[in-house]
């Protein structure tokens, strides 16, 4: 009998020495998190109510209603005042220069209150187009659209997909930008390009195709192309599970010969997956570590309602199989922060680029079961859980659109599985008798 493969060293097998097993946060970045706790108590939580409370009613739901926006810049100015702002740029000079591993743990903070990243400026899709242009910027650049990024002043949005192609795979963005003289000429269709229904959104960061004959990898560009620029014609929202999502929106947009400067090109012409690697890796962990404070959240949610309803004469958590429920959101979520802690460890130690898998693993883990634990505690609220007056439906939306938003699963998933693949040596034809002893 004689094994049909054999397995090459694994990149994950564990080593006790290994730095990448290390996942203590700093101890300068200690107080931060405690201050980030306090503030979003004293300060989001409230602020949060009363944003609402204003914006109850208002006929037009593509602006603010008065007052809305007062006290969200008011709340966003003490947060600056007080250094809780621009946490996410790792190592950066332009805000807290916190490790990947130090902001893993204070975006959980921030994944427990909706409005929690927009007030310390560290709100998506801002935080990688403020990466990219910080990365890859000319000063031009910088001056015009990252400073004002930087400060809160603007939003931003970045426009891929498309609605025509199946932009999951990049290659098929068929959004063109053609050089005329000294400017593009951008053609093409794109939708659920969220956040350019803010009135506030001012640039988008958009993948074109500028050289439709040339390298697979390298046809795409991504060009900054403003809100305001004749050509661009917002067509109006996609919706969310029947949620318009707004102000902040999913815009379909459509880009009828619109022009801007040469120099409005990021990086060069064909480097489009190039700068994707920029903001993938770090937007794509973003995104789970806040989807943790949510599962947290919805987990506070589940039990709190469980324990003081009552049916059949016994509180909720004590019917069916409630307990387990509970016992099994709380393994998840602490399965889930080690993978998501381990995977920005990564990035820190090993770069963006070789840290993809850890990523890529977290990506296709996180939302799926965050989702089961918003799922559990809308099905412990009932009807109340589906309705407007508990903020689990909107956090099981935002969540599930996460499973498509950086990728679909199936991607993910193909590359951890493709990665996999890699560690074995003289794989069989059939690769279903990949793991079967034979004669």
């Amino acid at each position: 009998m004689a094994e049909v493969h054999t397995k090459a060293q694994s990149s994950f097998n564990l080593n006790p020495q290994d730095e990448l097993n290390d996942l203590r946060m700093s101890s300068k970045a200690l107080p931060l998190l405690e201050h980030v706790k306090r503030f979003i108590a004293e300060t989001v939580n409230p602020m949060s109510e009363e944003f609402e409370r204003l914006g109850e009613g208002k006929t037009d739901i593509w602006s603010y209603a008065p007052g809305q926006l007062e006290v969200l810049e008011a709340a966003k100015d003490k947060a600056k005042a007080e250094g809780l702002w621009n946490f996410f740029l790792p190592n950066a000079e332009t805000g807290e220069g916190l490790s990947n591993l130090d902001y893993a743990y204070i975006a959980v903070e921030l994944g427990k209150n909706r409005m929690a990243s927009e007030v310390m400026n560290c709100a998506a899709p801002d935080t990688g187009n403020m990466e990219v242009l910080e990365r890859v910027g000319t000063p031009e650049q910088k001056e015009k659209w990252l400073k004002p990024l930087l400060e809160g002043k603007i939003r931003s949005a970045f426009a891929m997909t498309e609605l025509h192609s199946a932009s999951s795979d990049a290659k098929n963005v068929n959004t063109t930008a053609t050089l005329v003289g000294d400017e593009y000429v951008i053609n093409g269709e794109k939708h659920y390009i969220s956040g350019a229904g803010d009135p506030r959104c001012k640039i988008m960061i958009t993948m074109v195709q500028t050289s439709p004959d040339g390298p697979a990898n390298h046809r795409q560009s991504q060009i900054l192309v403003p809100t305001d620029a004749p050509g661009v014609k917002i067509v109006g929202a996609q919706h969310v599970f029947g949620d318009p999502d707004a102000p902040h929106g999913h815009m379909h947009i459509i880009f009828d010969n619109v022009r801007v400067p040469a120099s409005n090109m990021l990086l060069g012409e064909g480097r489009g997956f190039e700068i994707s690697q920029l903001r993938l890796g770090p937007g794509r962990i973003h995104h789970c570590m806040r989807a943790i404070g949510s599962a947290e959240k919805a987990l506070d949610y589940l039990v709190t309602r469980g324990l003081k309803r009552e049916a059949f004469g016994k509180p909720l958590v004590q019917l069916g199989g409630n307990i387990e429920i509970i016992s099994k959101a709380r393994i998840d979520i602490e399965a889930m922060r080690l993978m998501v802690l381990k995977a920005a460890k990564a990035m820190d130690v090993l770069g963006n680029q070789e840290a993809r898998i850890w990523i890529h693993m977290v990506k296709a883990m996180v939302p799926v079961r965050v989702c089961e634990i918003i799922d559990s505690a809308i099905q412990m609220h009932g009807a109340l859980g589906v309705s407007q007056h508990t903020p689990l439906a909107r956090m099981y939306a935002q969540t599930r659109t996460l499973r498509i938003a950086d990728g679909p699963d199936e991607v993910h998933h193909m590359v951890v599985g493709r990665n996999e693949l890699r560690q074995y040596r003289d794989i069989p034809h059939d690769p279903s008798t990949a793991a079967v002893f034979r004669h």
